[in-house]
């Protein structure tokens, strides 16, 4: 569902993007090419001022939340995966190659390219340099913290990029599937 916010700003959407059918896209959000949003994901850029990007490759997985407060963004650099229910609210910026796992909240920070937010992590109110991995039910609430946490694994740049690949797939499988009917 595609809904303007009190402003009459209408999302903008790609052609070459899917958005599952309980999907909810309202207000000044826009989607990229070869974008899959899941089942009962919400992104919601209706505050006054206030903007969401998704870039291409990217996927928002069943159940995500994304939100932006007033007067702030939450972008969403190409290739990144938001996995099954987690929520990023802005302000944010989420590079490229990044992947945010279930459960995860990221709020008011920076994540450089090429990094994992791993399961039922928080992220808040800091800048994480490219390359690194928040683990597992990690709190990041703190510059000292963010800037201790270890690098990423060749295991683990392989897993977020099967993910995107995976979904980019399933993109062009539904679109394929449109197109027949």
């Amino acid at each position: 569902m595609h809904l303007p916010n009190p402003h009459k700003q209408h999302p903008k959407v790609s052609k070459r993007a899917w958005i599952s059918e309980t999907a909810v896209i309202i207000g000044n959000v826009s989607i990229a090419d070869d974008v899959f949003v899941g089942p009962n994901a919400v992104l919601r850029a209706d505050e006054p001022g206030s903007s969401i990007t998704v870039q291409s490759g990217s996927n928002v997985q069943d159940n995500v939340v994304v939100h932006s407060l007033s007067h702030s963004e939450v972008h969403i650099g190409k290739n990144t995966s938001l996995a099954h229910g987690c929520i990023v609210h802005g302000p944010c910026r989420i590079e490229e190659n990044c992947f945010i796992g279930f459960g995860a909240v990221v709020f008011d920070c920076n994540i450089g390219k090429d990094t994992l937010v791993l399961h039922r992590s928080v992220v808040r109110g800091v800048n994480i340099s490219s390359g690194k991995v928040v683990p597992d039910g990690s709190v990041v609430t703190g510059q000292g913290c963010a800037d201790t946490l270890e690098g990423t694994t060749k295991d683990l740049n392989e897993f977020k990029r099967s993910v995107v690949r995976a979904n980019v797939d399933l993109v062009e499988g539904y679109i394929r599937l449109g197109e027949e009917s």
